[in-house]
């Protein structure tokens, strides 16, 4: 409950507490006046009743206190009256760290060396492919690892380097773009409670049993068995009564939150709300008056609603279904485990839970005219949630990740309700067309609907899909670089590095990642070019995660291989730190870096090597500039650098290699002209012009889908339509066939709705010189001539304008190359042929330029809707140059040319009454009044071409109209269907 107050604050007289005065409003009620300042000068006003207290508004001496939601001050929505942007995501920006008394903080482990024990042949040639057989022990390699860990540690503390520490002064606001922040619950640089999360089922199928059987015997023995982060009462009350404050948390998506501020820095937002968990446990402050003051001043003081789940819930959810099954997924690593289905259902359940504890507090929240953003695949199902709560809610939804091809995609096991989940919103946006276009072809392969290149057409909207590249924000990066100890550290490194060539690298220690395959091309460089060994050093950056266990052995292996092979007193040529290091000591490392090299397998969009190309602008003198890049072609970023950077196939260890020999050796001129295009890309591509374009396209595709909604769509109005046509001279009608003047129905079979009641009507309205009509049908010329012989004077399209006859000819003029449609009809019979004799029931239409496979009677209609799916999907994609689409509708796959349609032929009928009635004294134009009517979606392309005649003034009086309940581009809709059509017909008749 919000009540809108109206208070003017005379003065407030400075003083300790809370100053607080009465409000009559229906019993007893206070206003609470908070003398709590954020960082802008911005108070808070809560209102309390009783023991309850409820945010109201932010406020500043001097202003006025109208209602609920932060202050505008300007800006794209921030103006009197502008929307305000929620901004849903997994994490909020801010976490809460705890003030514990000295007994309870948890006890650290400062990073140490963690010595490897692999063990190779250091006497014959290191190889990349051949392994040696015998093994013994390598030797310390002097200037070993221990060194350079030292080195980046520096002094600063060693607990802070699992991530990026929290930045302080002027440099609070910016976040790291790729933050790689620890696993939820894991994280050692706040104090906060652990997770009282019990352990899922085991992945595998075949412990799952043996887990079940040994718990059932304990349980007989007596045996209380531990949970996983189980803690004591003592343990959770320190929480409940302990100081806290709100801090920048150090997860979630550093880009998004650059993009935020850039725009609020830009003017162009301010009234904005953060809605998320707060990346921690939180089951220890359960029914504490601490949850309630959190909740409370994120609310007032920092724009967020905070999401609380389970530990549970949120585990399940974010480390085992997020984690372990989307994640990999999404980049094309379809995982061995899951083995268990038992694992998967568990997690899946918590995911579920999660999105909806999600759209809850969304949609309790929600204000008419707020904007709904959703992002990334942890809240795959909050759009079509919140939709079922607020069908009127404007949603946009921005996947950050790649999305995989559909025949990855099918591999998950609840891949409807994901896709869904996602098609609640009204724009959904990808960083790359590739990975749009996949969600488009899993939409039509797997839900059977028809996918345009503009997005997905459902029963009853429209919904929009765009690929809109992410980037960083000049801005704040650069005034993170004027931090004196990023200059520091410029000086420290060059000193240490002098006279060697670097090559860069952090990466989240991930099969994904690709960083062992980096490690083996480099390893491959040094064995192919001698030359270069004491020439060259890489510093490979890699936070490790815990569920990669066998790959961080694997890639120590490596490491230890090529510096016991090349390594000596004053040279170590490769640096693997297996730590994160400082934003400032980042930043000196890709200032002074040679090459950055990113070898990720998949990557939605790789931020790190804009920050890199921004750092090699030459701003610092006497450091390098103009650097060049490595970038594996799999990860985003490379389809938005125009190919000026060196791209790579990380699974090519030859041509890993050669691309590094290729950056190394490069010309000043050419590393300078390959600089200035990707750093054109960079700058066109920041983040503040990602958030805004996002948005305005939002604005746009929600305007057209609501005018479109049959809910904004007029009735038609006889009386006013009459009017108009009894103004007119030259009139011209053109009308679907089915399920229009007659009902749907087999093409032996079709039941016409009082058949010669229609005729009647078709030869009414033609009585009249002045009308011309044109039917239009879906069905072949010689059914037309068939059911019209008894209509003289009548236009016909066929096939939906492959043929056409005009009005008062007895010939029928191919619009289509009739060749041309034997030669690609040949190609898609065989296609279709296949997926026929693999559905019992189904049949194929053939049509003289269409060909329709027909499964609505097929025996078991669930397979047939999935071989449907896969005929579509494969018509697109083999016979995309041929011309021609694949259109999946309910029980039909309809095969038809793309370049003809019910459009080009009403455009082919205009000119032609262009070209047979000239203007005169009465008429400019050959056509005074046009009225279309459909009940299909093929009609929606005749539609809009009648409105645009409309719009340019070519047409005075244009009546566009559709029938049924689904969103269209017409003017009016008629509920009545065909009685409904013949019944407005038959009456303009009457009016001539």
């Amino acid at each position: 409950m919000c009540i809108r107050i109206r208070i003017v604050i005379v003065s407030i007289v400075p003083m300790l507490g809370d100053a607080q005065t009465s409000a009559g409003e229906e019993g007893e009620c206070w206003i609470q006046l908070r003398r709590a300042w954020d960082h802008d000068g911005w108070g808070e006003l809560i209102w309390r009743r009783g023991m309850s207290r409820i945010p109201v508004t932010r406020w500043r001496p001097g202003r006025e206190v109208v209602g609920h939601g932060g202050a505008s001050k300007g800006g794209r929505y921030a103006a009197s009256g502008a929307p305000r942007l929620v901004l849903p995501r997994a994490t909020l920006p801010y976490t809460i760290n705890f003030k514990l008394p000295t007994p309870y903080y948890r006890s650290r482990r400062p990073g140490h060396k963690r010595f490897n024990t692999s063990k190779i042949n250091t006497s014959a040639k290191p190889s990349l492919f051949n392994q040696p057989q015998e093994i013994i022990t390598p030797p310390e390699t002097p200037g070993a690892d221990v060194d350079h860990e030292d080195f980046f540690a520096h002094q600063e503390n060693p607990e802070l380097r699992i991530h990026f520490p929290k930045q302080e002064g002027p440099y609070s606001t910016i976040a790291p773009n790729e933050p790689h922040s620890p696993a939820w619950g894991t994280g050692k640089l706040f104090n906060q409670p652990r997770s009282r999360a019990s352990s899922p089922p085991p992945a595998d199928i075949l412990k799952h049993r043996k887990t079940v059987e040994k718990a059932a015997a304990l349980g007989r023995q007596g045996v209380r068995q531990p949970r996983k982060g189980e803690r004591s009462d003592s343990h959770d009350r320190v929480f409940a009564h302990a100081d806290w404050t709100v801090e920048a948390a150090d997860q979630g998506n550093g880009g998004l939150r650059n993009a935020v501020q850039a725009a609020v820095r830009a003017g162009k937002l301010n009234d904005k709300i953060w809605v998320g968990t707060l990346g921690m446990p939180t089951d220890a402050l359960e029914d504490t008056q601490q949850k309630q003051d959190i909740e409370e001043r994120l609310g007032t003081e920092y724009d967020s609603l905070t999401v609380f789940c389970k530990d549970s819930d949120f585990d399940g959810h974010y480390t085992h279904y997020c984690k372990q099954i989307l994640w990999p997924v999404f980049h094309y690593q379809i995982p061995d485990n899951p083995k268990s289905k038992a694992y998967e259902d568990h997690s899946w359940v918590f995911y579920v839970k999660v999105n909806q504890a999600f759209a809850d507090k969304i949609v309790k929240n929600w204000k008419r005219g707020d904007v709904i953003w959703i992002h990334d695949y942890h809240l795959l199902l909050v759009p079509a949630m919140v939709r079922k709560k607020l069908p009127d809610a404007k949603i946009g939804f921005f996947l950050h990740v790649a999305f995989p091809s559909s025949e990855v995609f099918r591999c998950l096991a609840v891949r409807k309700e994901l896709l869904e989940g996602m098609l609640g919103a009204n724009l959904i946006g990808f960083q790359i067309h590739e990975y749009a276009r996949h969600f488009l072809q899993t939409c039509s392969r797997l839900l059977c609907v028809e996918a345009t290149n503009d997005g997905v057409q459902l029963e009853d909207r429209f919904v929009d899909v765009i690929n809109l590249a992410i980037g960083i924000d000049p801005v704040a990066l650069d005034m993170n670089r004027a931090d004196p100890a990023v200059g520091e550290w410029l000086s420290t490194m060059q000193e240490r590095y002098r006279g060697k060539k670097l090559i860069v690298a952090r990466d989240k220690l991930d099969h994904v990642r690709g960083v062992r395959q980096k490690l083996l091309a480099y390893e491959l460089f040094l064995n192919k070019y001698p030359e270069w060994r004491d020439k060259v050093v890489m510093i490979q950056v890699a936070t490790s995660t815990t569920e990669q266990g066998e790959l961080d052995a694997t890639v120590s292996d490596i490491v230890t291989r090529v510096n016991s092979s090349w390594a000596n007193l004053a040279y170590q040529p490769l640096v693997y730190l297996k730590q994160d290091i400082s934003y400032s000591q980042y930043l000196a490392l890709l200032t002074v870096a040679d090459s950055l090299m990113i070898a990720s397998q998949r990557e939605g969009m790789n931020l790190t090597c804009h920050e890199y190309l921004f750092c090699q602008d030459g701003k610092f003198k006497g450091h390098n500039r103009y650097g060049s890049l490595i970038l594996s072609e799999f990860t985003g970023s490379s389809s938005v650098f125009g190919g000026n950077e060196l791209s790579v196939n990380p699974w090519d260890y030859r041509q890993c290699a050669d691309a590094i020999k290729t950056a190394l050796e490069m010309g000043d001129e050419e590393k300078e002209k390959r600089w200035e295009g990707l750093y054109a890309a960079v700058m066109h591509h920041t983040a503040e012009h990602w958030f805004t374009a996002f948005l305005d396209k939002l604005d746009l595709v929600y305007d057209e889908q609501h005018k479109r909604d049959t809910t904004s769509v007029p009735r038609l109005s006889i009386n006013a339509l009459g009017a108009q046509y009894q103004k007119s001279g030259r009139r011209l009608f053109i009308l679907d066939y089915e399920g229009t003047l007659a009902s749907w129905g087999s093409p032996t079979s079709i039941i016409l709705t009082s058949p010669q009641r229609t005729l009647d009507v078709l030869n009414d309205i033609l009585l009249d010189e002045r009308n011309t009509v044109y039917v239009m049908s879906s069905r072949q010329p010689e059914e037309l001539d068939q059911l019209f012989k008894s209509v003289p004077g009548l236009g016909l399209i066929a096939e939906n304008g492959c043929f056409l006859k005009h009005f008062g000819s007895t010939k029928w003029t191919a619009m289509a190359d009739p060749q041309k449609m034997r030669e690609w009809k040949d190609s898609v019979e065989g296609i279709m042929t296949y997926y026929q004799e693999r559905t019992p029931g189904s049949w194929i239409e053939t049509r003289h330029c269409s060909l329709i496979f027909h499964y609505k009677n097929a025996e078991d209609f669930e397979s047939a809707a999935r071989q449907a799916g896969d005929c579509a999907s494969h018509i697109n994609d083999a016979c995309e140059e041929q011309r021609v689409r694949a259109i999946p509708t309910e029980g039909t796959v309809a095969v038809e040319p793309i370049d003809w349609s019910k459009g080009t032929a009403a455009t082919h009928i205009f000119e032609y009454l262009e070209r047979n009635m000239a203007p005169d004294s009465d008429h400019t134009s050959p056509v005074d009044f046009l009225m279309v009517v459909g009940d299909g979606r093929d009609d929606e392309v005749i539609f809009r071409w009648a409105n645009e005649l409309h719009r340019v003034g070519t047409v005075k009086e244009v009546t566009t109209v559709s029938l049924g309940s689904r969103n269209t581009e017409a003017g009016y809709t008629l509920t009545q269907g065909v009685t409904g059509v013949l019944t407005v017909l038959q009456k303009l008749a009457m009016l001539s």
